[in-house]
């Protein structure tokens, strides 16, 4: 499905009961949402599961940078305004948690619950973002694949066919849309903005995770009043992937016990 949203045409998925409890799930930087697509597959028999590719990734179209993380979460906000609807739980991954913390504290009452995975308060160190986008812009995305794919999976996973799949994400993103992307995860913050928010709050972080460790995910649950943590052993920063139902899991236990607002 595709819509027209502010300068965009947006590529979405939308699983299971139009009358569910919405949920909106917010891919990582050079993927699309298909990284979600084991957790969909369970999920849409509870919630209304709503997937968009961000600007400038997969079938979304891509507009010159600069970007932000503001930005991008009034992107996803238009989805779900264009959806009508009122209020989702929201989960992120990567650059997908920074979208989503910005959206919960742009916009709280949109906000049912908070899942953030493998994400942080801030991306350290935030000049290799904007390095790497200068680097993608110079000489395409296709000399830093592997570096990048070495982060997000752990060494046991590297030969796996979910991998090749990433990869193949990884090149097909517009290198525009990731260095402008990438800049926005460097230029992010949310050290103080994130201890405003009060949604109730899950944290997931690959055991492996190099580029947001569990070290920045116990600073982010730390900063958000009353949030859980899950650590996933034998995972690195993709565990959507990697360790799909191990994810599931976590996500199912969290959304069971998060009450129903209607």
């Amino acid at each position: 499905m595709f819509l027209n949203i502010n300068d965009l045409t947006v590529h979405l998925q939308l699983d299971g009961p139009i009358d569910a409890p919405p949920l909106l799930l917010v891919h990582s930087l050079g993927t699309s949402n298909a990284i979600w697509n084991t957790q969909v597959a369970a999920l849409r028999r509870s919630f209304y599961v709503i997937r968009f590719d961000l600007r400038g990734h997969g079938l979304t179209t891509t507009t010159p940078g600069p970007y932000d993380i503001a930005m991008l979460a009034r992107d996803a906000l238009a989805v779900l305004d264009s959806l009508g609807i009122a209020s989702a739980h929201v989960a992120g991954i990567s650059i997908g948690g920074l979208i989503a913390q910005s959206l919960t504290v742009q916009a709280p009452a949109r906000v049912r619950s908070l899942i953030l995975v493998d994400t942080a308060l801030v991306f350290q160190p935030p000049e290799n973002y904007r390095g790497r986008a200068a680097r993608v812009r110079a000489d395409g995305i296709a000399p830093l694949a592997d570096g990048v794919i070495a982060r997000w999976v752990t060494p046991a996973f590297l030969e796996a066919p979910e991998t090749t799949g990433l990869r193949t994400m990884l090149l097909r993103t517009p290198p525009e849309g990731y260095a402008a992307c990438a800049e926005a995860i460097g230029a992010a913050d949310f050290t103080e903005t994130s201890r405003s928010i009060r949604a109730r709050t899950l944290v997931v972080v690959g055991a492996e995770d190099e580029a947001t460790p569990p070290s920045s995910a116990e600073a982010l649950r730390d900063a958000i009043p009353g949030a859980d943590l899950v650590v996933l052993p034998n995972a690195a920063h993709i565990p959507t992937v990697e360790q799909p139902l191990a994810v599931l899991a976590a996500m199912t236990r969290f959304l069971a016990a998060t009450p129903d607002p209607r």
